[in-house]
């Protein structure tokens, strides 16, 4: 499992990729390393995964209304007057690997409606969106 977190630097929002590298037997995927993108097309369309991206999203908006503290900075708590982050897409990703192999993967995209238009999110945002996503891989196991 690997999160690759992409910030954009002219727009106040993020993307977050997270590789599903191993089975995930609570959701009926059993094989999740592919030779081929189609390969991994019939995994996003399957019902198991349907159901880890409805629990992802759960999780998700529970971690945007309740974050949790950063893990780089036990002593920064993220839960008092954080600025509202708005969940704008949530789907399945093909993640590439090495050598023609490629996983399935969740693709996240967050903004902040408050931020002024044009402007990156600031490092501390950043920091709150990089806990939030590693909780997210930590309650869904994977």
């Amino acid at each position: 499992m690997s999160i690759r977190i992409a910030a954009d630097t002219n727009q106040p929002s993020v993307a977050i990729e997270i590789q599903i590298g191993k089975p995930l037997p609570d959701y009926d995927l059993q094989q999740v390393e592919q030779p081929t993108p189609r390969d991994i097309d019939a995994i996003l369309v399957s019902q198991g995964f349907r159901d880890l991206v409805d629990d992802a999203r759960g999780i998700l908006m529970d971690l945007l209304a309740h974050p949790p503290k950063s893990p780089h900075s036990p002593e920064l708590d993220f839960t008092h007057e954080a600025p509202a982050l708005e969940l704008v897409q949530l789907t399945g990703a093909i993640c590439p690997g090495d050598e023609e192999v490629y996983w399935p993967g969740l693709w996240i995209v967050l903004r902040d409606p408050r931020a002024k238009a044009k402007t990156a999110l600031p490092a501390s945002t950043q920091e709150r969106i990089a806990a939030i996503a590693a909780e997210l891989v930590r309650q869904l196991q994977l």
